[in-house]
């Protein structure tokens, strides 16, 4: 199995079970790994044989940057979706890691994050 791994995206968004994240908003950073079928890609040096990563970076963009939700973990799911559902036939499998560098909790810690694997991944 291949991976095209996307790290370190951000994006801003409105994501939060409390009101004040949903009305102020807060930075979300994402990385997203897709297991995918890469020799023809590498062989042939041909776009359309591979994944366009520019193309999974504007969903992300769009999930994170679009309707507000309470919980990470249901960003994390929309994004494996909208993927595996956008690239079907490309990617076997998505795992999602979707950080909160400053979620609304006292005291120290550099983020919280969930991560998520969908479909055949290794």
């Amino acid at each position: 199995m291949d991976y095209i791994h996307l790290n370190e995206m951000e994006f801003y968004g409105y994501h939060g079970a409390l009101k004040e994240e949903n009305v102020l908003g807060q930075r979300f950073r994402a990385n997203v790994s897709l297991a995918v079928d890469l020799a023809e890609a590498g062989a042939t040096d041909d776009l359309s044989k591979t994944v366009n990563y520019a193309e999974v970076f504007e969903v992300c963009r769009s999930v994170v940057e679009g309707e507000p939700r309470k919980l990470i973990e249901s960003v994390a799911e929309e994004i494996s979706r909208l993927v595996l559902q956008k690239f079907a036939g490309q990617v076997r499998g998505v795992r999602v890691v979707l950080i909160k560098p400053d979620p609304p909790i006292r005291g120290h810690y550099a983020s919280v994050s969930v991560e998520i694997t969908r479909g055949q991944f290794s």
